[in-house]
C-alpha cells in the first residue's frame, strides 16, 4: 500500500511536508476554500498524488468503522444503460443498508481529485468503464481503497464485473455472414472502452474465420446523434454496406429510424443490429436484433462484490463475467431459417 513515510496511510501532514507548505494552505487546497495561488495548488496536487493521499481517511478509524456508503463513479448518466445499472446497484445496496454516492466524470476538469475526495466519504468505490484513467485507479488501489471495476480489464488487487462480449459479437456477425451479408460495418469506437473493443474483436474474428478482412470500424461515440449521422452519411454514399453491427442499441435504433424514414428497407436493403436490448428495441418496427446483457444484474453483482471486500468477507479479488444472449428480431433478415429461429427464441 502506498502511504506516508512510515508505511501508514498518508495524512495531510505528510502532504504538507512533501509540498513544503503550511497545513493551512494544504487544507485550503484540499477543501477548496479560501484563496490559494496556482503554484501552491499544483504543489499540493503533486504531493497528494505521489502519496496517494485520500482526504478524511481517518474517518475510517472511528468506532463506527464504516461510512455505510458506496461510491459509484460513472463516465455519464445519459442513455438507458446507466439507468438499469443504477437500478440494480441501488436496489442491492439499499437492501443491505448501504447508501450510494454517484460521481460523473464526463466534463469534470479534475476527476482524479474529485474521486480521491469521494474515497474519504465512502467505504469503497465502483468504477465503470473509462470513467477514470488507469493511473487514478492505481492510485486508489495503492491507497487501500476497496475497488470494483465494471466493464474494465481486470487489474491486480481489484474485483471486476463485466459481461461477455467477444463470443456473442462473433456469433451475431457469423449469423449475418452466413445469411449472405458480406459488406458489414462495425459502428462504434473500440478505443472508447473495453467492452466495445471486445465486441469489435468478435466482429473481426467472425470475418477472419471465413478468410475475410473486416473493414475498419466507424469510430463514433455511442450516442443517438452519432447513429443518425452515420446513417445520414450512408444515404448519400455511392456504395452502401448491407449491414450495420452497432456497438449499442442507441446507435442502432437511431440508424434504423433514419433508414426507414428515407425509404431504405430494413432488413431487405441493410440489416441493423445493436447491443444491450433496451426496452425500445422490442417495440420499434422492425424489431431490433441485438445482444441482451443483464444490465441490472451487472449493478447488483458489483454492489455485492464491493460489500464483500469492505466487510472483510472476502480478501482475494475475483473477476465475474456475466453471460449475454443474442436476441433475433426482424431487423436482421427475413430468411426462412432465420425466421424459424426467431420464433423459437421469442
Amino acid at each position: 500500500m502506498a502511504s506516508g513515510p512510515t508505511g501508514r496511510p498518508a495524512t495531510i501532514y505528510d502532504v504538507a511536508a512533501l509540498a513544503k507548505l503550511s497545513i493551512a494552505t494544504v487544507s485550503r487546497v484540499l477543501q477548496g476554500t479560501g484563496p490559494v495561488s496556482a503554484k501552491a495548488r499544483a504543489r499540493v496536487d503533486q504531493a497528494a498524488q505521489e502519496l496517494n493521499y485520500v482526504p478524511l481517511r481517518a474517518a475510517r478509524s472511528l468506532a463506527v468503522q464504516r461510512h455505510e456508503a458506496h461510491g459509484l463513479v460513472l463516465p455519464d448518466l445519459a442513455g438507458p444503460f446507466y439507468g438499469d445499472l443504477l437500478m440494480g446497484y441501488e436496489r442491492w445496496a439499499g437492501e443491505h443498508g448501504q447508501s450510494v454516492i454517484i460521481t460523473v466524470t464526463h466534463g469534470n476538469p479534475d476527476p482524479r481529485r474529485t474521486v480521491m475526495d469521494l474515497a474519504g466519504r465512502v467505504d469503497g468505490i465502483v468504477v465503470h468503464g473509462n470513467a477514470l484513467e488507469l493511473p487514478a485507479i492505481e492510485g486508489l488501489r495503492k491507497a487501500g481503497v476497496p475497488l470494483v471495476l465494471i466493464a474494465h480489464p481486470p487489474i491486480r488487487g481489484c474485483d471486476s464485473v463485466r459481461t461477455e462480449s467477444a463470443a456473442s459479437a462473433e456469433q451475431l456477425t457469423t449469423r449475418l455472414l452466413d445469411h449472405g451479408r458480406h459488406n458489414l460495418l462495425f459502428v462504434g469506437d473500440p478505443a472508447g472502452g473495453y467492452d466495445v473493443a471486445e465486441r469489435h474483436a468478435g466482429f473481426a474474428k467472425a470475418h477472419a474465420v471465413r478468410g475475410l478482412q473486416a473493414p475498419e470500424p466507424v469510430r463514433v461515440p455511442l450516442t443517438e446523434e452519432a447513429g443518425r449521422t452515420v446513417a445520414e452519411q450512408l444515404l448519400g454514399a455511392t456504395t452502401r454496406p448491407d449491414g450495420l453491427v452497432c456497438a449499442n442499441d442507441e446507435l442502432a435504433l437511431a440508424a434504423l429510424t433514419v433508414f426507414v424514414a428515407n425509404g431504405v428497407g430494413v432488413p431487405d436493403d441493410v440489416v441493423v443490429t445493436g447491443w444491450d436490448d433496451v426496452m425500445a428495441a422490442r417495440y420499434v418496427s422492425p424489431g431490433l436484433t441485438t445482444v441482451r446483457q443483464p444490465m441490472a444484474e451487472l449493478g447488483r453483482v458489483a454492489a455485492q462484490r464491493l460489500h464483500e471486500r469492505v466487510t472483510g468477507e472476502r480478501s482475494r479479488a475475483r473477476n465475474d463475467v456475466l453471460a449475454t444472449e443474442v436476441v433475433l428480431r426482424d431487423s436482421c433478415g427475413t430468411d426462412r431459417g432465420m425466421q424459424k429461429e426467431l420464433r423459437s427464441n421469442r
